[in-house]
């Protein structure tokens, strides 16, 4: 991990709109759609260059994922953007039983996902979009948390065969890694070792735990660090690993803390090696509007709070 600079910060949905443009350049078989929101998802970057390759399909969200099915049948990789909260929320039952059943070919990439959407408060703050697609059946579920780890999940996800959730942050975020960094679809990364306990998270979250146990070490208490961008399928492996070592799993992330990250953490030592997980994210309840930076500290998921409950939790 390189040393990270907090006050230099990288846009997330930019990313994906970037890297979605170098690939249709190369792959003429990727196309777009979106369901008239290309400036906030940015998709309009391949628009642009791809005009023929873009489709708007109105704000119709069912539309968007079943116009992506068709694509995907004819042989294209559709990628169909919008909202998290109405991508996952609004079409589930196409993405559930067109896309994820057939195990077609299709991209369907959640932006604005998390608290971090901020003013426009809780119809557009999906906190339970991770929890939707990680309990379907052949969905693969990317959760990226800085710019060049975005660009390589979508990436993958485009050469990835079959049905994929990318979810995308709204917020511009400190830039974690750089371009030595290799996205691994099958394992976890551990950023910091440590023997105290075990701080486990996912997405724009990951910044904030960085700086989060830096506090920690100043603080005398040493935590390992680990990134997981992958929910779906899940790295138990490196989890175990790593809370035989600690004996305390703290997860975080931007979503409930009810079928996310944490649950899957949870279910993983439960079944396997048995430790106590306390999840930090929101706890099962809508969001509210805010400052992205507001509502961080608001539901405790600021670098400081973070650091604050583990130092609480350890005392």
């Amino acid at each position: 991990m390189q040393t990270i600079d907090y006050n230099v910060k990288k846009s997330i949905r930019g990313a994906f709109g970037e890297e979605l443009a170098e690939l249709g350049a190369t792959n003429p078989d990727i196309v777009a759609l979106d369901a008239d929101l290309c400036g906030s998802t940015q998709t309009t970057i391949f628009a642009k260059a791809f005009p023929e390759r873009f489709f708007d399909v109105g704000i119709a969200e069912q539309n968007l994922m079943t116009t992506a099915l068709g694509f995907a049948l004819e042989g294209k990789i559709p990628f169909a953007a919008t909202f998290a909260v109405f991508a996952t929320g609004r079409a589930y039952d196409q993405i559930r039983n067109s896309i994820c059943y057939p195990k077609a070919n299709v991209k369907v990439v959640g932006a604005h996902g998390g608290i971090t959407v901020g003013e426009d408060g809780a119809t557009h703050q999906a906190l339970e979009d991770i929890s939707l697609m990680r309990g379907l059946p052949n969905m693969t579920v990317l959760v990226p948390g800085d710019y060049e780890e975005t660009r390589q999940a979508v990436r993958y996800a485009a050469e990835h065969k079959g049905p994929v959730y990318i979810r995308l942050s709204r917020n511009n975020v400190p830039v974690v890694f750089d371009k030595n960094y290799k996205f691994n679809p099958h394992k976890a990364v551990v950023l910091k070792e440590g023997t105290d306990l075990t701080l486990i998270t996912c997405g724009d979250a990951l910044a904030e735990v960085v700086r989060a146990g830096e506090i920690l070490a100043s603080s005398g208490i040493n935590a390992e660090i680990i990134n997981v961008p992958v929910i779906k399928p899940f790295d138990s492996e490196t989890i175990i690993k790593s809370v035989n070592k600690t004996n305390l799993a703290v997860t975080v992330e931007n979503h409930s803390i009810i079928g996310g990250l944490g649950s899957a953490v949870s279910e993983c030592l439960a079944e396997n090696s048995p430790h106590r997980v306390v999840r930090i994210g929101v706890n099962d309840v809508f969001g509210q509007s805010g400052t992205p930076s507001e509502l961080l500290k608001h539901f405790g998921l600021d670098a400081e709070s973070i650091a604050n409950r583990v130092i609480e939790l350890r005392r």
